[in-house]
């Protein structure tokens, strides 16, 4: 290995610890706020503007990557709706069962947490990845983009302070909570590491996306425990 390529690739560790150097404090603070003022998380702003936020650059993201296609710009309207407009009506129906507690434990024999999780995304990626256009798309739009937006899994630092007032069951509360925040906190790192494009940087950004799902698998398992505050 030549001395620039190990230059080439000291530049991004060093910006990923630059970046975990103010992510973790920023983070601990937030949740020393939220667990000194739970009137915050109970609030629901910071939940609703982190969704729609996310709402936002994912939009936002699709509209970039389109741009960067081949595909005419008639062609690049219709796929954004095709995607966006499905993608917003499952949004809206979710969050609006959510807060009408239907996705509670005990108030359905059927999985319905689950089930709004998988069921879309097992019908709606044959019909976006079928498609040669939405095919061009994801080449033209850079992987790191997808990974830096995981930066919002550290609002599930709200479940530290849930189950440290124990308001949450500490079985969901502790491996949901801390593992959103790690998840957050390496996405800036695994961002880096995969537009270095290197293979170490691709190992490095496939190792978090594990982390990340078991985590988000995890979250899901606990939460659908019929008796989780037993485990407090």
């Amino acid at each position: 290995m030549t001395t620039k390529a190990v230059s080439a690739a000291m530049v991004p560790a060093r910006a990923a610890w630059r970046g975990l150097l103010w992510l973790a404090p920023l983070t601990a603070l937030w949740i020393v706020l939220i667990y000194w003022q739970p009137l915050i998380p109970t609030s629901g702003v910071p939940t609703t503007a982190q969704q729609l936020a996310v709402h936002g650059f994912i939009a936002l993201g699709l509209y970039i990557g389109l741009e960067s296609s081949d595909l005419t710009p008639g062609q690049r309207r219709t796929t954004w709706l095709a995607v966006m407009i499905p993608y917003t009506l499952w949004f809206a129906v979710a969050w609006s069962a959510a807060i009408n507690g239907v996705f509670r434990t005990g108030t359905s024999l059927l999985p319905l947490l689950p089930l709004a999780i998988w069921l879309p995304v097992l019908i709606g990626a044959p019909l976006l990845l079928l498609p040669k256009r939405v095919g061009q798309v994801l080449d033209a739009m850079p992987a790191n983009w997808l990974v830096a937006l995981q930066l919002y899994r550290l609002f599930g630092s709200w479940a530290i302070a849930a189950g440290r007032r124990r308001v949450l069951a500490g079985l969901l509360a502790w491996p949901a909570g801390i593992g959103d925040v790690l998840t957050g906190l390496f996405a800036l790192a695994a961002a880096i590491a995969a537009a270095n494009g290197t293979a170490q940087g691709r190992r490095v950004a496939i190792i978090w996306n594990i982390f990340g799902l078991a985590d988000f698998a995890v979250a899901i398992i606990m939460g659908r425990s019929p008796r989780p505050a037993a485990f407090s």
